[in-house]
C-alpha cells in the first residue's frame, strides 16, 4: 500500500503505543496533512541520524510501524503537535515520488509462527516478571501500566508495550522492532530489561554511599562547630583553626593530582591533631605548602605561529641552525598532537657559542617561563631529588624549586654545564638526573621531600655541555645531542655587528651613538686579539673600547661621536695578541703541524722529533695521555720494524736516542687523531727531509699504513683557517663530514684526502735538498748520515695511536 512516512528523530514507535509528537519540518507537516485528508494511516520510522534535517532514503531505517493519526493541533509557532498509535510493523518496498514529502510503498511485516508454545509461556512470565521489578525499583512506570501488562495474554503484544515502557537506547529498540520472531524478540527484551535493572542496582548503591558521605560530612562539620564554640568559650586563640579552614580553602581550589589530593588531606587531619606550637606542626605546615604552591595543572600555551617562533630564535641567535630546527619541528609535532612529550636536548659545543642564551630564546619563542639550573661542581644527589622530611631543616631539590619558581609545568629548564658534575660519599647526581631526563620516567618523578610523583614530561629540558666524555654513557642515551661548532670568521662579524656592539654600547652609557665601529675594526679584534672558537673574549674586547670611549667622552666633555677603524684597535687594545695572515709552522726537519679537538674548539698542534747519540731510548714529553704514548711507541717500533725499506742500518736504534715532544707541555693531550702527525714528524727526522710548514694534518694510522677517520673536522678545519693554513690532510673517509663545513671555509683550504700513509708522506714532506744537508735537527744532534729512504712508492705505513676520546683542552679527538 502506498502511504506517507514520517522520519522520526531520538524516537521508535511501536504497535499498540501511543506517543504525542511535535512536528516541524515542512515534509513531516505536509505527510501528516495528507495522512488526514487521505484517512489513511502514517508510517512511522526512525532516522539513523537525529541530526539530519533534511534525511535521504539511506538515512532512514527500512522497518518502522504503521500507526493512525488520534489528534492534530497546529500551534501558534507553525509547528504541529500530533497523537499517533502504532497498529502493525511495517517494511519499505520502495520510495515513490513526491515531491512535498516521503511518499512510500509499504507492507506489513507479520510475526512468524510460534511453533514451540511453551517457551514462548516461558518467555513471557519471565519478561513480566522482570519488568514488575524494573517498575519498582525505577519509580517512572505508573502502576496502572503494571496492572495494564499483567492483563495482556499476547506474547507479541507485551513484548511491544514493555519495551515501549523500558529506558533503553534508540539502536536497541530499533532491533528489536526489526526482529519478526516472537521468541527471539521476546528474548532480546528480556536481556535488555535485565540490564536495565543492573544499572538501576548500581545506580542505587552510588545514591547510599554518596547520601552516607554527605551525612559523615554534615556531622563532622557539626563537631566541629561544636569545637569551636568550646574553644572561643574557653578563651583560647581561633589562629590556628583559621589557619586550617585557610588550608582546606586552598586545597579546595587547587587542582592537584590524585595522589597529592590525597597527601595533603592527610597531612591537614594530622595538622589537627597537634599542638599549634609543636615543632612537628611547623614541619607540616610547611609540607602542606610546598604541595599547595607546586603548579600542577597551571601551564603557559603557546600564542605564537611557527613563522613567528621562528623569526624570534632569528632575532636573538645568528647561525645555530641545527638547534633551531630541531626548536621548530618540536613546536610543529605539538600543534598536530594534543599531548607532545617535552624534548630533552644536549647541546655541546666550546664556551661562548651560544648555548645558555639559546635556551633563553627558545622559552621566549615558545611563549614558556625560563629557570636555569647549573650543575657545575654539585657533588649531592640531594641537589637533585631533595632531602626527606625526615631530617631537620629538609627541602626539595633543586628540580622542585625551580618549578615552584616558575609557576607552571611546562617552563624550559636549562641544565647548565651537566658535563661538570662530581659524585662523592653523599652521592651521584648524575645517576639522579637519569629519571629526570628520560621521557619514560619523568611523568612521575618522585622527589624524596615531596614523596608524591610529579609529571615532568611537559618539561622542555635543555642541557649544555662542553664535553661528551665526562657525562655517563646512560645518561647521554637520554638525550638528543646537538653538537654546536665554533664560529667562522664571517659568523663573527655578523654577530659583532648585530648583537654585541648594541649590547656593549647599552651598558656602557652610548645608546645614542657615542661609537661606530666599522667592519675593519671588527675583524681585526676578531684576528689579531682573539683566537676562540666562540665570542667572549671578543665581546670583552668590544666592551673594553667601549669603556675607554666612555672615559675620553667624559673627560673631553660633551657628547661626540668616535669613530673606531682598524688602525685606532692598537691605541684602545694595545699590541695585537696573535699572528694572522702567518702560518703557525716553517719548513723545518722533525716539526709537523696537526689538529687538535679540545672542549673550546680546535687548535693547531705542533709535534717535534729529535735524534741524538743515545742507548736507544725514547722520551716523550708534553704531558701526552696513553694513547699518544702508545702512538709514538708503535711508530718507533714499525720503523725498527722496516730499517731495510729506510735504507736504515741494522742495529741502528741502539745508538739513537728519539725526543718527542707536543709544545704546550702544561696541557694535557690524547687521543688517536695525531697518527699521521707524529708519524710524518719521526720519518722526517730519520731520512732528513723537512715537513711543510703551511700544512696541516690529521687522521689515526694502523701498523699496516691504514688511515682510519677521526672526529672534530669541522672544528679541527676552522682552527686550521683561523692559523692562516691552506692546506690540509685528512682521512679519505671523513670526505662525508665536509657537508657540515661552511662554504667560505672549504674555499679557501685545499683539502686533500688520505688512505694510506704513503699518500701522507708524499705530499707532507719537502723533496731533499741537492746540496749536503749539514743542518741538525733543533734540540739535539744529529745521528750518522741516513741515505733517502723515502722515494715514490715506497711503503711507510707509520702507525697512529688507539682509539681514545678527547679530554681537557688541547686533548686530540678520536
Amino acid at each position: 500500500m502506498d502511504i506517507p512516512l514520517l522520519p522520526l528523530r531520538d524516537v521508535v514507535v511501536f504497535p499498540h503505543m501511543i506517543v504525542p509528537l511535535f512536528v516541524g519540518r515542512e515534509r513531516s507537516i505536509a505527510a501528516l496533512e495528507s495522512a488526514m485528508k487521505e484517512e489513511k494511516g502514517i508510517f512511522l520510522v526512525a532516522q539513523k541520524s537525529a541530526q539530519k534535517d533534511d534525511p535521504g532514503e539511506q538515512d532512514i531505517h527500512q522497518i518502522g510501524t504503521i500507526g493512525i493519526i488520534i489528534q492534530l493541533l497546529r500551534l501558534p509557532d507553525g509547528t504541529v503537535k500530533v497523537l499517533v498509535e502504532g497498529k502493525k510493523r511495517g517494511i519499505i518496498r520502495k520510495y515513490l515520488p513526491c515531491e512535498d514529502f516521503y511518499l512510500v510503498c509499504a507492507e506489513e511485516m507479520k510475526d512468524l509462527e510460534m511453533a514451540d508454545k511453551v517457551r514462548v509461556e516461558a518467555l513471557r512470565r519471565s519478561v513480566r516478571e522482570s519488568f514488575e521489578t524494573y517498575a519498582k525499583m525505577t519509580k517512572k512506570v505508573h502502576l496502572e501500566m503494571v496492572g495494564t501488562i499483567a492483563s495482556i495474554e499476547d506474547p507479541s503484544k507485551l513484548g511491544d508495550v514493555i519495551i515501549s515502557q523500558i529506558n533503553a537506547k534508540l539502536d536497541d529498540k530499533q532491533k528489536i522492532l526489526e526482529i519478526a520472531s516472537v521468541p527471539e524478540r521476546m528474548e532480546a527484551i528480556y536481556e535488555l530489561v535485565l540490564s536495565e535493572i543492573e544499572i538501576l542496582q548500581v545506580e542505587e548503591k552510588i545514591k547510599r554511599r554518596v547520601k552516607k558521605q554527605m551525612e559523615k560530612t554534615q556531622k563532622d562539620y557539626y563537631l566541629n562547630e561544636q569545637m569551636r564554640a568550646i574553644q572561643k568559650e574557653m578563651g583560647e586563640k581561633d589562629d590556628f583553626r583559621n589557619e586550617i579552614v585557610e588550608l582546606e580553602k586552598r586545597l579546595k581550589q587547587k587542582k592537584l593530582s590524585e595522589e597529592a589530593h590525597k597527601k595533603v588531606k592527610q597531612e591537614i587531619k594530622k595538622m589537627q591533631m597537634m599542638a599549634p606550637m609543636s615543632a612537628e606542626s611547623t614541619v607540616v605546615r610547611n609540607y602542606i605548602d610546598w604541595l599547595l604552591d607546586m603548579p600542577w595543572s597551571e601551564k603557559t600555551e603557546n600564542g605564537y605561529t611557527l613563522t613567528e617562533s621562528e623569526k624570534i630564535l632569528e632575532e636573538d641567535h645568528y647561525g645555530l641552525k641545527q638547534v633551531k630546527e630541531r626548536i621548530i619541528e618540536y613546536l610543529a609535532v605539538q600543534t598536530l598532537v594534543q599531548k607532545n612529550k617535552g624534548p630533552i636536548l644536549c647541546l655541546v659545543g666550546p664556551p661562548g657559542v651560544g648555548k645558555t642564551s639559546i635556551a633563553k630564546s627558545v622559552a621566549r619563542a615558545t611563549n614558556r617561563k625560563f629557570v636555569r639550573l647549573s650543575l657545575g661542581g654539585v657533588r649531592d644527589e640531594a641537589e637533585i631529588r631533595g632531602h626527606r622530611r625526615t631530617y631537620i631543616g629538609a627541602m626539595p631539590g633543586k628540580i622542585i624549586q625551580l618549578l615552584k619558581k616558575a609557576g607552571t609545568n611546562n617552563p624550559v629548564f636549562c641544565l647548565d654545564e651537566v658535563d661538570k658534575l662530581c659524585s662523592d660519599f653523599r652521592g651521584d647526581p648524575s645517576s639522579a638526573l637519569l629519571e629526570v631526563l628520560d621521557p619514560e620516567q619523568n611523568y612521575a618523578f618522585n622527589d624524596n621531600y615531596l614523596e608524591v610523583d610529579y609529571d615532568l614530561s611537559d618539561v622542555m629540558f635543555i642541557t649544555t655541555a662542553n664535553i661528551l666524555q665526562t657525562i655517563p654513557p646512560a645518561l647521554q642515551d637520554r638525550m638528543e645531542v646537538i653538537r654546536l661548532a665554533g664560529y667562522t670568521e664571517p659568523e663573527k662579524l655578523n654577530i659583532a655587528k648585530r648583537f654585541l656592539v648594541h649590547k656593549e654600547k647599552e651598558a656602557n652609557g652610548l645608546k645614542n651613538g657615542g661609537v661606530l665601529f666599522t667592519d675593519g675594526a671588527l675583524l681585526t679584534i676578531i684576528r689579531q686579539y682573539t683566537r676562540e672558537a666562540g665570542v667572549r673574549n671578543l665581546e670583552r674586547e668590544i666592551a673594553s673600547i667601549c669603556r675607554k670611549v666612555a672615559r675620553k667622552i667624559v673627560t673631553d666633555g660633551g657628547e661626540k661621536r668616535i669613530r673606531i677603524s682598524s688602525k685606532s684597535i692598537p691605541g684602545y687594545l694595545s699590541v695585537p695578541k696573535f699572528r694572522h695572515g702567518e702560518t703557525e709552522g716553517r719548513d723545518e726537519i722533525g716539526l709537523a703541524i696537526g689538529l687538535a679537538w679540545t672542549e673550546v674548539g680546535g687548535e693547531l698542534l705542533a709535534i717535534e722529533t729529535s735524534l741524538m747519540q743515545g742507548t736507544g731510548k725514547m722520551t716523550l714529553t708534553g704531558k701526552l695521555g696513553d694513547v699518544m704514548q702508545e702512538s709514538a711507541q708503535a711508530a718507533l717500533t714499525y720503523v725498527r720494524a722496516r730499517a731495510g725499506k729506510f735504507g736504515l742500518p741494522e742495529g741502528f736504534y741502539k745508538e739513537t736516542d728519539i725526543h718527542v715532544h707536543v709544545p704546550e707541555g702544561a696541557i694535557p693531550k690524547d687521543g688517536p687523531s695525531a697518527g699521521i702527525t707524529m708519524a710524518a714528524s719521526i720519518a722526517s727526522a730519520f731520512i732528513r727531509r723537512k715537513v711543510r710548514g703551511d700544512l696541516a694534518m690529521t687522521g689515526e694510522i694502523t701498523l699496516r699504513g691504514r688511515v682510519l677517520p677521526i672526529g672534530g673536522l669541522k672544528e679541527k678545519l676552522l682552527a686550521a683557517h683561523r692559523g692562516n693554513i691552506r692546506t690540509v690532510i685528512i682521512p679519505k673517509d671523513n670526505e662525508r663530514d665536509l657537508a657540515d663545513v661552511p662554504a667560505n671555509i672549504l674555499k679557501d683550504l685545499e683539502i686533500i684526502f688520505v688512505e694510506h700513509v704513503d699518500e701522507v708522506l708524499k705530499v707532507a714532506l719537502l723533496p731533499e735538498e741537492k746540496k749536503e744537508e749539514t743542518d741538525r735537527p733543533e734540540g739535539g744532534d744529529a745521528i750518522l748520515p741516513i741515505r733517502e729512504a723515502v722515494a715514490e712508492g715506497t711503503s711507510i705505513p707509520l702507525p697512529g695511536s688507539c682509539s681514545g676520546m678527547p679530554g681537557k683542552r688541547g686533548q686530540l679527538s678520536p
